[in-house]
């Protein structure tokens, strides 16, 4: 169906292992959604709040904010203060109505190629599940 609705996906992927993972899962060919867009930061210790909720203003129907695992990180503590923050972004969506599965905060490694294309097949299937974000209706 040319016209059915695909949703639009954010990710905000760290550069030392889940960019790394993303790169191994597109040269195994491992298939996943293309209905991802990544930006790649240095580490997810950088993502701010903001980023986040101007990623669904702008139109974004989901968000992904993927990292190092715990005691892997380049920066050593970085995944550390992302991940707290993830949680105060997942409570302030709840309190501004929006579905908090609409966000997620996932951690690959370099090594786990398949594990990014399951990742971005689960995400893609919650999103589908949930519709366009409500954000959009707003704007129109």
């Amino acid at each position: 169906m040319a016209d059915e609705w695909k949703p639009q996906i954010l990710a905000i992927i760290c550069n030392w292992c889940s960019y790394a993972g993303a790169y191994l899962a597109g040269g195994a060919r491992i298939q996943y959604p293309p209905t991802v867009r990544a930006i790649r930061v240095m580490c997810t210790g950088r993502v701010d709040m903001l980023f986040i909720l101007k990623a669904f203003v702008e139109g974004a129907d989901g968000v992904l904010v993927s990292g190092c695992h715990f005691g892997d990180c380049h920066y050593l503590e970085g995944n550390y203060k992302a991940a707290k923050r993830m949680f105060m972004i997942k409570n302030l969506l709840r309190n501004i109505g929006l579905d908090d599965r609409r966000f997620r905060m996932t951690f690959v490694s370099a090594s786990e190629g398949a594990k990014w294309g399951m990742v971005m097949e689960d995400v893609t299937n919650t999103i589908k599940e949930l519709g366009p974000s409500p954000i959009k209706e707003f704007k129109k």
